[in-house]
């Protein structure tokens, strides 16, 4: 298979002992419309508009061990975006301690960000046409300090605990592992499995025993429609081309869809876009499973795989570090969220093996 991107040539391979597939990814080697619009913002940085559904309908039953919130609760309508991510760089990586951008980010297939200057005085720009599609690269650390920087008014300076390093999560300069939690009285933060799976899959109105039910795939339908912008329950996947290619050739220029492209056709129940398809999302969840313990779960598939990467019945989980072309983040929040005077704006079973690389790898099962 083509490598992804040239920054790095090694490939790494990831065996099911669980299942007959076998996978290759590269890694690279650098480092509301409905509901409330809510403006994370403070009157000394740039503003990040994130549109947030509600997600009610609290104390519904699981889904084969997924998918009961017992509260009430808020969930991005979108993917983080790449205009979203560069503003955050540009408030608090002028020195870019931990590693929030990767060059990868400007590579043909994703085309979204680049950076200029040096240490001290970076500044970063984003690809004519891009601002609206998801953020790749990004690793579980960089989506919870970017829910950092939102907990806390979105504040510009040097990534420290009044911007990137505390609110949400409690990093303090920590950059591996999975010992990082959630912290009491975060704000805004990265979904948990079952927040997300709820978000994507669940529907109240739909038929079961316990008084609602969920769908096989987040478009409020047990069946996908291709991967076609405009098409009733399509999603951005490989349904045997990539979307806008008419190729199944790995594209050698932009891969990724605007958020939000398939529209209310697509929608999950509660109004979410992409859940399904595009890039997969990192979920505050710790894999459970013993091999390996140190992974995060992520969930929703992407364009570079099959339809049967969305299905409710599919995870993935990689280690906290890694950072591919097909993974970002959304963000959850507080239901009913009014933020402090000043700080922020109301307007609104399986085995498996690791081979070849001791540091990272990528897998899901179904």
């Amino acid at each position: 298979m083509q490598a992804f991107d040239n920054c790095h040539r090694e490939m790494i391979q990831i065996r099911f002992v669980c299942s007959i597939i076998v996978m290759k990814f590269p890694r690279c080697a650098t480092g509301l419309t409905a509901v409330a619009n809510v403006a994370l913002a403070m009157p000394v940085s740039a503003v990040v508009n994130i549109d947030f559904v509600t997600v009610g309908n609290a104390g519904n039953a699981n889904n084969g061990g997924s998918g009961a919130v017992e509260y009430v609760y808020q969930i991005s309508k979108n993917e983080t975006t790449i205009a979203q991510y560069a503003e955050f760089l540009n408030a608090v990586a002028k020195t870019d301690t931990y590693g929030l951008y990767s060059s990868s980010m400007f590579i043909s297939l994703v085309r979204g960000i680049s950076r200029t200057g040096v240490s001290g005085s970076y500044t970063y720009l984003v690809s004519p046409g891009s601002g609206n599609r998801p953020i790749t690269y990004t690793s579980w650390f960089d989506a919870a300090r970017f829910c950092n920087w939102a907990h806390n008014g979105q504040l510009s300076g040097v990534q420290d605990a009044s911007t990137t390093e505390r609110g949400a999560y409690t990093l303090d300069g920590k950059v591996s592992g999975t010992d990082v939690t959630k912290d009491v009285g975060a704000t805004v933060w990265i979904p948990s499995q079952n927040e997300w799976y709820k978000a994507a899959y669940y529907d109240p109105s739909k038929t079961s025993r316990t008084g609602g039910g969920y769908w096989q795939y987040p478009n409020q339908s047990d069946a996908l429609n291709g991967n076609t912008v405009g098409v009733l329950g399509a999603a951005n996947y490989f349904d045997g081309d990539y979307v806008g290619s008419g190729s199944s050739s790995l594209p050698t220029s932009n891969v990724l869809t605007d958020v939000g492209a398939y529209g209310a056709d697509s929608e999950s129940y509660y109004g979410t876009n992409d859940q399904g398809g595009n890039v997969m999302e990192w979920t505050d969840s710790i894999s459970t499973i013993s091999d390996p313990n140190e992974a995060r779960v992520l969930r929703g598939g992407s364009w570079h795989e099959n339809g049967s990467s969305m299905s409710s019945g599919t995870k993935w989980i990689a280690l906290p570090t890694s950072e591919y072309a097909s993974m970002g983040f959304r963000v959850a929040s507080v239901a009913g969220f009014v933020p402090e005077p000043g700080s922020l704006i109301l307007t609104m079973g399986c085995r498996t093996k690791k081979l070849k690389k001791p540091d990272d790898w990528l897998f899901f099962w179904p």
